[in-house]
Parts: C-alpha cells; structure tokens; sequence
C-alpha cells in the first residue's frame, strides 16, 4: 500500500512524466520516455515521508551508523530516513553526510560533508538510478573515507543502462523502493480509470 501511495504521489505532484513520442534528454545525453524528478517529490511533505518510512523499512535491521549520498539530491532524502528513524521502532540514530561533485578548494578540502568517521558503516543514497554512475562515485569515494559500505537505496530504479547490474559489480547491494515499471503501472491505471 505503501509504495502504491508513493507511486500515486509521483503522478500527482508530476515528478513523473512519460512521453512516448518526443522523449526526454538524460544527464548522459541519451533520450528516455521517462522523467523522474525526485527533487520535486521530496519537496512535499507527505511524500517525503513516504520515502522515509519505506526506506526505514527496508534498511532497519542493516547494520548501518550513517546514510548520504551525492550532492544535492541525497541531502533532503538522508536527512528524511535519519529524521523518521530516530522517531520510528526500533529507534535509529543514523548521521548523514553529502559527497560533493568536488572537493572544496578551501579549509579542510573534504569530498565528503557531515558524520562520519573511518569504520563507520554507510548507506549509499540517490535518488533515481540509470546508469549508476553517481551512485558508483558516491560508494568509492565514501571507501576512500574509510568507511564501509555493503548497501545502497534509490527511490526509483529506471531499469535501464544496466545501472542496477553495474552498481553491483561494486559489491553492493542495491535496494530500490518503486521501479519505472511500478510508475508506468499506476499512471495506466488511473487513466483507465480516468476514461470510464
């Protein structure tokens, strides 16, 4: 129920669109019928904690002492799991960080911002998943920071460009809490409903 509320909430404050004809242009440069924008959807309270709930759920039991991911799509999904964690059953006290797309040319010149310290165990975070490039970079360079990291989560996996296969072949387990299929499936649906 859940993920379908989530899955609504996508269509209902358009962070999702589907053109079959003309297409969207991707960060990578290729054309996808589809156009996730997370960012828009975590700006709604109500789906945001949607996110945070389902993405307690699946990561509760992992051993797991902070969450981040790369800049800026990461900063208002980590802070949603921490914030509903530290309310939810069992209590979870997870720190987040950002990596940044460089490090800073100033002070202490780190890449990685926030809670962290070598040995700690994190969790990967993003928002869409396509070609898992972001996704790979975040997950190296938090290694290099010396932390651990088994586990990653998106909020949408597109299923395409072997993003979820290439993620993996880092040793780390991808969790997802819809695919583009569970957005395309809810859409068609309610537009039948719709044309009744």
């Amino acid at each position: 129920m859940l993920r379908e509320d989530l899955a609504k909430a996508f269509v209902t404050t358009q962070s999702f669109k589907w053109d079959r004809t003309t297409g969207f242009k991707l960060a990578s440069g290729g054309i996808s019928p589809f156009y996730v924008d997370c960012r828009v959807l975590m700006a709604y309270p109500a789906p945001r904690n949607l996110v945070a709930q389902l993405a307690f759920e699946a990561i509760k039991d992992l051993p797991c002492d902070c969450i981040g991911g790369p800049e800026i799509g990461a900063i208002a999904i980590s802070t949603a799991i921490s914030g509903y964690g530290y309310h939810g059953t069992p209590r979870r006290e997870w720190r987040t960080f950002v990596v940044r797309r460089q490090p800073k040319d100033h002070g202490l010149g780190k890449l990685i911002e926030g809670a962290v310290k070598p040995g700690d165990q994190a969790l990967i975070v993003d928002d869409v998943l396509t070609s898992g490039g972001s996704l790979i970079k975040s997950v190296k360079a938090a290694r290099e920071a010396g932390l651990k990291v088994d586990h990653a989560l998106v909020i949408v996996d597109r299923n395409e460009q072997d993003g979820r296969a290439r993620v993996e072949e880092q040793n780390v387990t991808l969790l997802r809490l819809l695919t583009i299929k569970d957005l395309m499936d809810f859409q068609e649906t309610q537009q039948r409903v719709a044309g009744r």
